[in-house]
């Protein structure tokens, strides 16, 4: 039986038709990697060493052993065997394209960096900021400076866990948007797998004394979860879908369970091109860009040969391995019918 007929006579079972549909979207995003490795920016190499992570805790921990969900594992395990060798590719071209770069976000260019949360936990939405503003807070070449003092990449055998009072107030701001806000989390995730204990020491601000790294994740995703409902109440937009789904990515890594949500993979899954197996392609950019082949664009948003999106594509490959996970560690095999 395949996973539509399962859902429709199991309808308890959906947890594991969604694993099939993750893995089938999965293969195809791999097979996308495998084509355009060698034009992967440094946004793209992170998501799927994300992936790579989540892909191989996966395995590592699978909960059943019955045929329909031992299948499955073999198929992720197929997945990493041909997802390692096009990331190794993919990592020595972005060596070789933007050393000055590659060496400086290199530590997050190995799976062994990103911690897959074992612990699950919820949003609050009574913290949810009163007003956020409307543009963003910092830029990318801040948010790219204080990441490479925590991960000691600042220049050749840099000292890591450096927090600056500038990136320490900047990460530690309330009422900021979109990309500054996610990029507020990430810098946090970043400096606890680096292993730099007490981010905020120094913080002399009376407001923020008790304040933990903890209560500024919890404050950060629960803002993002504000964000992704009033996208999802809006109606997706190509300006809104690639925010929403880096949400989704980094909250999950965070441990915050509830970004997981049943539509939300929907609308993931949808924003794949079945053709060539990435997400956000844009058929009208990639006209332009054939018209004007010299056409700058920033690193986040680095359009590839075939009109897709290599951040987008970073996210959503990241954010499917950890939908991954969740529905692994929700199955129940009470619930599986006798085989």
């Amino acid at each position: 039986m395949n996973s539509i007929t399962w859902s429709r006579f199991y309808p308890e079972m959906s947890g594991c038709s969604m694993v099939d549909d993750i893995l089938g979207s999965l293969s195809r995003g791999v097979s996308f990697l495998e084509r355009q490795h060698e034009h992967i920016n440094l946004d793209g190499a992170v998501g799927f060493t994300m992936l790579q992570a989540e892909l191989k805790e996966a395995v590592r921990t699978w909960p059943h052993t019955d045929p329909v969900s031992w299948a499955q594992r073999t198929a992720a395990n197929a997945l990493l065997r041909r997802l390692d060798p096009s990331l190794d590719k993919a990592v020595a071209a972005l060596k070789q394209n933007d050393p000055k770069y590659y060496r400086e976000f290199e530590p997050l260019l190995t799976w062994k960096f990103w911690l897959i949360p074992p612990e699950r936990r919820s949003t609050d939405p009574s913290l949810v900021y009163p007003s956020t503003m409307t543009s963003e807070c910092y830029d990318e070449q801040l948010s790219d400076k204080c990441l490479t003092l925590l991960l000691g990449t600042w220049k050749m055998s840099g000292t890591p866990c450096i927090v600056t009072k500038l990136c320490r107030d900047t990460m530690t701001r309330f009422g900021c948007p979109h990309y500054s806000l996610s990029h507020q989390l990430l810098y946090f995730l970043i400096g606890r797998m680096r292993g730099c204990n007490d981010l905020l020491k120094g913080d002399m601000r009376a407001t923020r004394t008790n304040m933990t790294e903890q209560n500024y994740q919890e404050i950060f995703c629960s803002n993002m979860m504000k964000a992704n409902r009033d996208i999802v109440t809006s109606g997706l937009t190509e300006q809104t879908v690639d925010i929403f789904i880096e949400n989704i990515l980094i909250c999950g890594l965070a441990g915050f369970s509830d970004f997981h949500q049943a539509d939300w993979l929907q609308h993931i899954l949808r924003m794949q091109d079945e053709e060539v197996g990435c997400f956000g392609r844009d058929n009208e950019l990639l006209e332009q860009l054939q018209l004007q082949p010299h056409r700058r664009v920033k690193r986040r948003e680095k359009i590839l040969p075939d009109g897709c999106s290599s951040h987008m594509t970073a996210v959503a490959v990241g954010a499917l391995g950890g939908y991954l996970n969740f529905y692994l560690t929700e199955q129940d095999i009470t619930k599986r019918p006798l085989s």
